[in-house]
């Protein structure tokens, strides 16, 4: 691919301002919008099956907006069809009209040789058969989720629904006690949207498009890794999708800019909150290191003697910086910081705010901070959230 020659020179702290306003992070957020102006703001929200203060889909829009109500949250996303469950960065909540635009993905995944899970017999047509006459019905519902106790012995109608969500034929369209609920897409999605199959081009173009309104300014890995495009993809379209070819200091990589966020400065108010360790802000790691010089990784699934961090460490911003982590728990109405680690002094105001309002919005009338990585800070840490629980 031959890169055009950029148009606009950013330093990187403009880069930085760029891609928190892109996000939701900078300037007063359109309230009026709510919880669905966010999805549609960052064009996917990304599911996790880890809950510690709460799931990942609720952090992400409180992250923005402060204290949302997680049932208005849960009500943005499902109620009327405003979104629906598919394969983006991850496993996502996407905004309805997006629909036609991952055909590409639905083609591919119709046209896939090879499945981890196999299909029995007639468990396909018995499964849409059953959605039809009494849906929309979970995997248990429909005959099962598993065969036996282990995770991934999946029964064959949990195949089956699955193998139809992937080819567009069902929808997941709600999250009821995290399992997924079913419905026929040819119900679930409007009929404008349902057949509206795009070619593979303009989905790519809308997908690339999309993600660099998204991020505000990125580098082809970046745009390829948010909807989780292949290089190739990317490269095929960029050129033809509306983002302008960019210089960014210290970058070394080409990089490309929505327009719009060219056309006026970022300024505004900062938010301070903790993040989700699957909010799109921090999703790539490269990026983070790149744009923030914060080295961020999930330590979930990293054995307990190894972890640095902690089980679910979350980033704290603050002034449009990381500055710090803490690894939260909850002991009935107590918010415990088991582990909290600070970007120096500077930084105890910020995550004891982030703290104290973390502890509001879930209900908790106190916070106890555990272990701080600078012993020395735990006591001023501590008195800064007496100060800010009041």
């Amino acid at each position: 691919m031959t890169t055009p020659r950029p148009t606009a020179e950013l330093s990187a702290d403009e880069a930085r301002r760029i891609a928190l306003r892109a996000q939701g992070f900078l300037g007063v957020p359109d309230r009026r919008a709510g919880v669905r102006g966010v999805l549609r703001h960052l064009g996917a929200i990304q599911l996790d099956t880890i809950s510690v203060l709460a799931r990942s889909h609720e952090l992400v829009p409180y992250a923005r907006l402060g204290a949302v109500g997680r049932k208005t949250v849960e009500d943005a996303y499902w109620r009327d069809t405003h979104s629906f469950e598919y394969w983006s960065h991850a496993a996502c909540i996407l905004p309805i009209e997006e629909w036609p635009h991952f055909a590409f993905r639905r083609r591919a995944y119709r046209n896939r040789p090879h499945w981890n899970h196999d299909l029995p017999d007639g468990a396909y047509d018995q499964v849409i058969k059953q959605l039809r006459a009494e849906g929309p019905l979970t995997a248990t519902e429909l005959g099962g989720a598993k065969k036996t106790n282990d995770w991934w012995d999946w029964s064959g109608s949990k195949v089956a629904v699955e193998r139809a969500l992937m080819y567009g034929e069902v929808v997941c369209v709600e999250r009821r006690g995290w399992k997924r609920l079913y419905d026929l897409a040819e119900r679930a999605v409007p009929q404008e949207l349902l057949h509206d199959e795009l070619d593979d081009t303009e989905c790519l173009r809308r997908l690339v498009r999309l993600a660099g309104r998204s991020l505000g300014v990125g580098t082809r890995a970046d745009i390829a890794d948010y909807h989780r495009l292949k290089g190739e993809q990317v490269d095929a379209v960029i050129a033809d999708s509306g983002l302008i070819p960019v210089v960014v200091e210290g970058w070394g990589k080409p990089a490309w800019a929505d327009p719009e966020a060219l056309e006026t400065p970022p300024r505004g108010r900062h938010r301070t909150t903790l993040l989700s360790p699957f909010d799109s802000l921090i999703w790539e790691r490269s990026r983070t290191e790149r744009i923030f010089g914060f080295t961020h990784r999930l330590e979930a699934y990293v054995p307990k003697q190894k972890r640095v961090y902690g089980y679910f460490a979350m980033p704290v911003l603050a002034g449009g910086r990381l500055v710090g982590r803490v690894d939260p728990a909850r002991e009935g109405r107590t918010l415990v910081a088991k582990q909290v680690t600070l970007d120096g002094p500077k930084a105890i105001p910020a995550v004891a705010q982030a703290l104290a309002e973390a502890a509001t919005w879930v209900d908790c009338t106190d916070v106890r901070v555990e272990r701080v990585d600078a012993p020395g800070l735990r006591e001023p840490l501590a008195k800064e959230l007496a100060h800010a629980l009041g």
